[in-house]
């Protein structure tokens, strides 16, 4: 069986991701990796934090088990020259056409999976270009309406019901609706990319205690429990809604795949906590694989060599895994 070729896209120039992906290189992997970005600025990045890099570059037609020191680059040239830690918002456009090549090549099949550096959101938006992370890009641009986020650290697996909203918005964009979307995409993939046939899902209320039996809001008794009411007459093995302060002790844990929190600092401080700098971003409910780090780009560290390739390691790692599965 041929080994699954994996796309790497370097994020933001002035970020860490192209160093990191030059230090994730140098390991050994049992895969064809291809990293996509600015030929020039990869080897500059390389240089920068030390030891040697031979760049290659890609050929789609031709099929190369990764060299640990060596890589192959798909090349997109940068907007502007990029200086470490100076985010240019010339340079937007050339982040986003190098998530456009990925996705392209992981729809066509030219790609197992995509395995993402960081972006700086902020910068994309400063060049008028709407932007609110890589798990909506991606879903608007390959027509899906439902990502999940998924974020793993070893066993633990936490998703998102919401995402990036502002916190007093949360609350109205819980309903029915989407617990029903998110449920279905977090039991399919998860049968699907993980290999759990029957997923066990534990499930957050969006209150404290739960919302106390209605004393502390209503969203738990009109909106989350019968939505798992109708999940679990689906065929799913949902349990909740729970207290999400009791949702992570080791018991409830041992007795689950995977927990669905309702807002993004309710379920990731935890994660975070678990496997920071090792933990990695899954987005469910793509017609392809894609992982990606647990940080941002860290434009303090950037051209340093002191930046800590950990969570990219752990997220082509992933990504090869669930490529195998899927194959």
């Amino acid at each position: 069986m041929r080994l699954p070729r994996i796309a790497l896209t370097s994020g933001e120039p002035a970020g860490i991701g192209p160093e990191l992906c030059a230090a994730v290189a140098r390991g050994a992997w049992p895969c064809e990796l291809v990293c996509l970005g600015d030929r020039a600025l990869l080897a500059e990045r390389a240089a920068s934090t030390g030891g040697s890099l031979v760049l290659h570059d890609y050929r789609r037609s031709e099929a190369h088990a990764h060299v640990p020191g060596e890589l192959r680059i798909a090349h997109t040239a940068l907007g502007a020259a990029s200086q470490a830690g100076r985010p240019d918002r010339r340079n937007a456009s050339y982040v986003l056409a190098l998530l456009d090549a990925a996705m392209t090549g992981a729809i066509t099949h030219e790609f197992d999976a995509i395995v993402t550096a960081p972006v700086q959101k902020s910068i994309i938006n400063e060049a008028g270009i709407a932007f609110t992370g890589h798990t909506e890009y991606l879903a608007a641009h390959s027509g899906i309406a439902r990502p999940v986020m998924l974020l793993v650290a070893g066993s633990l697996r936490v998703a998102l019901a919401t995402t990036h909203l502002p916190l007093r918005e949360v609350s109205a964009t819980i309903t029915k609706a989407l617990l029903r979307e998110v449920l279905d995409v977090l039991a399919t993939d998860l049968a699907r990319l993980f290999g759990l046939a029957r997923p066990r899902i534990l499930v957050c209320g969006v209150n404290p205690h739960a919302g106390e039996a209605g004393h502390l809001g209503r969203e738990e008794l009109d909106v989350i429990a019968p939505a798992l009411a109708d999940a679990r007459a689906r065929g799913l093995d949902v349990t909740g809604p729970v207290p999400a302060d009791t949702a992570f002790v080791p018991a409830q844990l041992a007795g689950h795949d995977a927990v669905l929190a309702m807002y993004h600092d309710q379920g990731l401080p935890v994660l975070k906590h678990a496997g920071f700098g090792r933990a990695v971003n899954v987005t469910l409910g793509l017609p392809f694989i894609r992982t990606s780090v647990d940080h941002g780009t860290a434009l303090d560290l950037a051209g340093t060599g002191r930046a800590d390739p950990g969570s990219l390691e752990a997220a082509l790692a992933l990504a090869i895994e669930m490529a195998n599965r899927r194959r």
